[in-house]
């Protein structure tokens, strides 16, 4: 029985979109909010950006994810080294996972992985992407091939009426 809850565990996880990405609960967004808001010099106030970035992007709550969004991206032009500028292109990569474009999420990570190869996070990310990408295209031909289904039984029940209720008025002659 232990093996079927396993296999039921899988399957949901496939289904569900089992990512091992962390989520961020309200109270640490309303954390990070304070430090920003208490950071006493540039340099305390952009880490505090920054944490505050990553916790909106990890977020349950669209509305946060979106925020950090575009909080990311107004500052990605001021980042102070190629260091900085990576980790603002994984945390936009990891928010458009989360808003479901993962096309735009996997041309990010792909940056990510053209300035460092080796970067596990990064790999990690990119496999998520993949899998939901994978996933979806799975699930969607799925429903395309049901439909498909659906419409060519309809459409030969018809055809047997027609032909059968053809048959009919030939006999009665």
């Amino acid at each position: 029985m232990e093996g079927v809850g396993k296999f039921l565990d899988s399957v949901g996880t496939f289904f569900m979109g089992g990512d091992n990405l962390p989520w961020c609960e309200p109270d640490i967004i309303a954390g990070c909010e304070r430090e920003v808001s208490e950071a006493g010099n540039e340099e305390q106030k952009n880490e505090s950006l920054m944490r505050l970035a990553w916790a909106l992007v990890h977020s349950r709550q669209p509305d946060d994810v979106n925020r950090g969004i575009g909080m990311i991206e107004a500052s990605l032009e001021n980042s102070n080294s190629p260091l900085q500028t990576k980790e603002k292109i994984y945390l936009l990569a990891v928010a458009f996972y989360r808003t479901g474009n993962y096309a735009k999420s996997r041309h990010l990570v792909d940056r990510c992985l053209e300035i460092q190869p080796d970067w596990r996070q990064a790999q990690n990310l990119s496999k998520v992407v993949e899998d939901k990408i994978a996933r979806d295209g799975l699930i969607g031909m799925g429903l395309v091939a049901g439909a498909f289904g659906v419409a060519g039984l309809a459409i030969g029940g018809i055809v047997a009426a027609a032909t059968s209720s053809k048959r009919k008025s030939t006999e009665k002659k």
